[in-house]
């Protein structure tokens, strides 16, 4: 009997973390890719502007911006690449924009990989990964002494 209640309770339990984690899946894996971002998305410290191919990008950043991220002030064409974050053993890997983690941009030889995610008000906790990003807005997620987010959003114009 004891160990009847053990293995139901088991069960029971399995089932709810499958649950769980099936509600956290940002897509099917058999649904096509959303569509590669296309057209200007402008934040208080600058633009990227893409051109809907799923790699070329021209960045226009701020000083600010361009000191934070390490890549160069003004505008300048470069590619792009979302990432899934840190995955042990081989590390980031391009993934789908709906599900990354980090965004990799290059520009004049130079690359950056940058965190994504929106930082809360007080600068104490973000979120990240699944969903962040969307068709309309992707976030640029930065630590310094707390958390903070510059997030770009696509002109509606």
């Amino acid at each position: 009997m004891k160990k009847t209640i053990v293995l139901l309770f088991a069960a029971l339990l399995c089932l709810s973390l499958c649950a769980c984690v099936h509600e956290n899946v940002p897509y099917e894996p058999e649904t096509p890719p959303p569509a590669a971002h296309a057209g200007v998305f402008a934040s208080a410290h600058g633009t990227m502007t893409f051109s809907g191919d799923g790699e070329s990008v021209v960045i226009d950043f701020d000083a600010d911006l361009a000191e934070l991220t390490g890549l160069p002030e003004g505008e300048h064409a470069g590619t792009y690449v979302f990432l899934s974050g840190e995955l042990p053993p081989n590390g980031s890997v391009p993934i789908r924009y709906d599900a990354a983690h980090e965004l990799k941009l290059t520009v004049d030889g130079q690359s950056a990989v940058i965190e994504l995610g929106l930082a809360a008000e007080d600068g104490k906790s973000a979120q990240s990964g699944v969903n962040t990003v969307t068709p309309e807005r992707i976030p640029l997620l930065f630590f310094d002494d707390g958390s903070f987010s510059v997030v770009f959003e696509l002109n509606a114009d």
